[in-house]
C-alpha cells in the first residue's frame, strides 16, 4: 500500500504541472473558490510563465499515460468539471513517442511465443500510430494477410496501476469536502475509470468487444469491423484485419477520394443508433481517429478498447425521456427520473418538471435538424446540481459517445444533424416499444416475471435482504482507502487529485 508519504508528493508535482500550463487559473479567479483554495493555487504557480489561454489537454500529456486517459473519461463529464474544460479534454489526441522497436518485439515474441519472423513475413517497425496504452503497426501473415498488431507499451500496467491508487486516494479524501463533492461521487468516477482502462490494458478483451459488435445489428454493409485474427492475439498483442481507408480526421482526403460527406454522416448515426438503441452494446469512443471512410461511402472503426452497455430498462426510460422533451410532456420527463430514482425523493415531481421545461421548451417547435443533443444534454446537466441527482455512470458512455458522435457528424457535414438523419430509425423503435402493444406486452413480462420471482423474493425477505429497485447497475467494488487527518495545506492538495488528472477535479471540490 502506498503511503502518504508518497500520494501528497506526487499530487502536488502534478499540480505544480497544470499550473505551468495555467490549468488552475479558472479555478483560481472563480468567485466560488475559497480564498484559501485561491492563495494554494498562486503558489502553485510561483515562477512560472502561464499561457493566457489554459491548456488542460497539453497539462495531462505532460502529466503521463493515465492522466491523458482519465482527462478522456472526465471530457464526459461537463457536470463535474465544467462545458468549457470538458470542451477542452476532448481535444486529446493521445499521441506519445513510440516505445522502441526492440522492447515491442520482444513483447510480441513473448506474448506469441514464437519468433516474430516466423509470425509475420513483413513487420514494419515504424508505428502508424501511438497512444498512451499502445501503439500500432503495420504487418503482413505468412499467409499475405495484412493486418494491423496492437502492442501494449512496455511497463504501461505498472504506470497506471501508481497512478490509479493515487487518484483512488485523492478521491477518497476529496469526497469528504461536502455534500457538493459527495454528490458528484468521485470514488465512483475513479472506480469506473479503473474498470475502463483494466479492460484496455488486456488486449483479449478488445478482441472480444470487437467479435461481439460485429455479431450484432450495427454489423453490416454499410458499418464495417475488422475480423480479429485470435492465432496472433494475446493479453498484450491484438491483430485485426488492416483497414484500407482514409481516416475521417483528414476531410480534405475524403473529400478528394470522392466520398459523399453527407453518406458518411447518415451511416455514422444511423449505425450508432443501431448498436445503442436496438443492442444496448455500443463503440463508445467514435472519434474521428477511430473511423474510416472506405469505398462505397461506408465506414470501418477501430479500437474497441472502450465499449458501452446499457440495459432495455434504462433505454426505455431514455426514449420516454427524450419523447418527453421534444412533445413538451415535462411531468412525465419528470415522473421517469423519480421512477428511476435518479432523483432524490425529497425533491418535488412538479418543480423538478418546471425546471425540465426550461431545456425543453426553447427546443419545441424547432425543425428537427435544428436540435443539438450537445446543447440540450447541457440543459440537462445543469439542473443536476440544483436537484442532488447523484451520477448515473451507466449513462455517462452513451452521453458522451452522443455529443461526440454529433460533433463527427457535424465536421463530415456541418449542415446534417443527428435527429434528422437518425428519425425514421427513432420513430420506428419508439413506436415498437412505446406503442399500446409494447407496454401491454411489457405487462404481462413483468407480471409474468414477478410469479416467476415470488419464491426467491420471499426467501430475500426472510434474510431482510432487498436489492436495488432502480435501472441502474452495481457499480465496481470501491476500494478500503484509510483516509488521514491532514493539516488544511495538504488537504487542499489533497483535493487536486481529481483535478491533478484531468485539469479540473478541484471544480468539484469548491462547487464550481
Amino acid at each position: 500500500m502506498t503511503s502518504v508519504a508518497t500520494h501528497v508528493p506526487r499530487l502536488l508535482g502534478w499540480g505544480r504541472t497544470l499550473a505551468r500550463h495555467g490549468a488552475l487559473l479558472p479555478f483560481e479567479r472563480d468567485a466560488r473558490t475559497p480564498a484559501f483554495g485561491r492563495r494554494l493555487f498562486r503558489l502553485a504557480r510561483v515562477g512560472l510563465r502561464q499561457p493566457a489561454r489554459p491548456d488542460f489537454a497539453g497539462a495531462l500529456m505532460a502529466i503521463g499515460p493515465a492522466a491523458v486517459k482519465l482527462g478522456q473519461a472526465l471530457g464526459t463529464r461537463p457536470d463535474l468539471v465544467g462545458e468549457e474544460v470538458a470542451s477542452d479534454l476532448r481535444r486529446l489526441q493521445d499521441r506519445l513517442p513510440p516505445a522502441p522497436f526492440p522492447l515491442i518485439r520482444r513483447t510480441i515474441e513473448e506474448e506469441l511465443r514464437a519468433p516474430l519472423d516466423r509470425l509475420f513475413a513483413r513487420f514494419d517497425p515504424e508505428p502508424v500510430g501511438a497512444a498512451s496504452i499502445a501503439q500500432v503497426h503495420r504487418a503482413t501473415t505468412p499467409e499475405g494477410r495484412e493486418v494491423a498488431v496492437k502492442v501494449l507499451r512496455p511497463g504501461i500496467e505498472r504506470t497506471f496501476a501508481q497512478a490509479i491508487e493515487t487518484y483512488e486516494w485523492g478521491a477518497a479524501h476529496l469526497e469528504g469536502f461536502g455534500p457538493e463533492a459527495a454528490r458528484l461521487r468521485p470514488r465512483h468516477v475513479i472506480a469506473n475509470f479503473k474498470v475502463w482502462t483494466g479492460r484496455e490494458l488486456d488486449l483479449r478483451r478488445e478482441a472480444s468487444s470487437a467479435s461481439e459488435l460485429a455479431d450484432g445489428s450495427a454489423a453490416g454493409e454499410d458499418f464495417v469491423v475488422p475480423g480479429i485474427d485470435w492465432d496472433r492475439t494475446a493479453r498484450r498483442v491484438l491483430c485485426t484485419d488492416w483497414v484500407d481507408g482514409i481516416k475521417l480526421t483528414d476531410r480534405a482526403a475524403v473529400l478528394a477520394a470522392g466520398h459523399d460527406p453527407r453518406a458518411l454522416a447518415t451511416v455514422l448515426v444511423r449505425s450508432f443508433l443501431r448498436m445503442a438503441v436496438v443492442d444496448g452494446y455500443f463503440h463508445a469512443d467514435l472519434h474521428q481517429g477511430n473511423l474510416f471512410a472506405l469505398s462505397g461511402d461506408r465506414l470501418a472503426a477501430v479500437d474497441f478498447g472502450i465499449m458501452g452497455r446499457i440495459n432495455r430498462q434504462a433505454r426505455l426510460w431514455l426514449a420516454e425521456i427524450l419523447y418527453g422533451l421534444i412533445s413538451g410532456d415535462y411531468r412525465r420527463v419528470a415522473e421517469i427520473h423519480f421512477e428511476a430514482q435518479y432523483v432524490p425523493s425529497h425533491h418535488s415531481p412538479e418543480e423538478f418538471a418546471t425546471a425540465l421545461r426550461s431545456v425543453g421548451e426553447p427546443i419545441r417547435g424547432l425543425p428537427v435538424g435544428e436540435i443539438s443533443v450537445g446543447h440540450m444534454l447541457e440543459g440537462l446537466f445543469a439542473i443536476t446540481r440544483d436537484f442532488e441527482m447523484p451520477v448515473q455512470p451507466h449513462l455517462l458512455l452513451l452521453q458522451k459517445t452522443m455529443v461526440m458522435m454529433e460533433g463527427v457528424a457535424t465536421s463530415l457535414d456541418p449542415a446534417v444533424n443527428m435527429w434528422e438523419v437518425a428519425e425514421p430509425l427513432l420513430r420506428g423503435w419508439l413506436r415498437d416499444e412505446l406503442g399500446p402493444e409494447a407496454k401491454i406486452a411489457n405487462a404481462l413480462r413483468r407480471d409474468l416475471g414477478t410469479l416467476a420471482r415470488l419464491p426467491e423474493l420471499i426467501r430475500r425477505v426472510e434474510k431482510r435482504y432487498l436489492p436495488p429497485s432502480g435501472a441502474a447497475p452495481v457499480g465496481p467494488p470501491l476500494p478500503v482507502v484509510a483516509t488521514v487527518k491532514l493539516p488544511r495545506v495538504a488537504t487542499y492538495a489533497a483535493a487536486l487529485a481529481i483535478g491533478a488528472a484531468a485539469g479540473a477535479g478541484s471544480m468539484a471540490a469548491f462547487g464550481g
